[in-house]
C-alpha cells in the first residue's frame, strides 16, 4: 500500500500518512484512516483500474469543491494515466452535473497546478 501512495502522490506523503497514527497533533489520526481505508481498501480494490478511479475521484472532488484534495488528486490523475485533455473534459462534464461554479473553481485550481506541464500532461518524467 505504501508503494501505491508513493506512486500516486509522493514518497513523502506515503510516509506521512503511514506514520499519522502515531501523531499527537489534533486530528492527526485522520491521515492514518485515509491511508488504511481510502488507499488500503478503496484504491486497492480490483474492480477498477487506477486511471478509472482517478476519473471518478476527480468528478466527485469537483462536485464537493474539495480543493485541498484536488491539489493531490490532479497530479495523481496524471500519474495514473489521464491526459491534460481528459482532465479538462472531466471539469467540463462536471459543469453539467455539479454546477458551473464548482467546475470553474476546479478549472482555476487545475490551471495553477498544471502550469508548466507539457502537452502530454507531464513535465518530462
Amino acid at each position: 500500500m505504501k508503494a501505491l501512495v508513493a506512486e500516486m502522490l509522493s514518497p513523502e506523503v506515503a510516509e506521512a500518512l503511514a506514520d499519522a497514527g502515531n501523531s499527537r497533533e489534533f486530528g492527526g489520526h485522520l491521515g492514518k484512516l485515509a491511508y488504511d481505508y481510502v488507499f488500503g481498501e478503496l484504491w486497492s480494490r480490483p474492480g477498477l483500474d487506477r486511471r478509472s478511479r482517478s476519473l471518478v475521484t476527480l468528478g466527485i472532488l469537483i462536485a464537493l469543491r474539495a480543493t485541498e484534495e484536488l491539489h493531490l488528486h490532479i497530479p495523481a490523475a496524471l500519474k495514473n494515466g489521464l491526459t491534460l485533455q481528459e482532465i479538462e473534459e472531466v471539469i467540463y462534464h462536471a459543469s453539467g452535473y455539479a454546477g458551473f461554479p464548482a467546475a470553474a473553481s476546479a478549472r482555476t485550481l487545475a490551471a495553477k497546478i498544471l502550469a508548466g506541464r507539457g502537452p502530454a500532461g507531464n513535465d518530462g518524467e
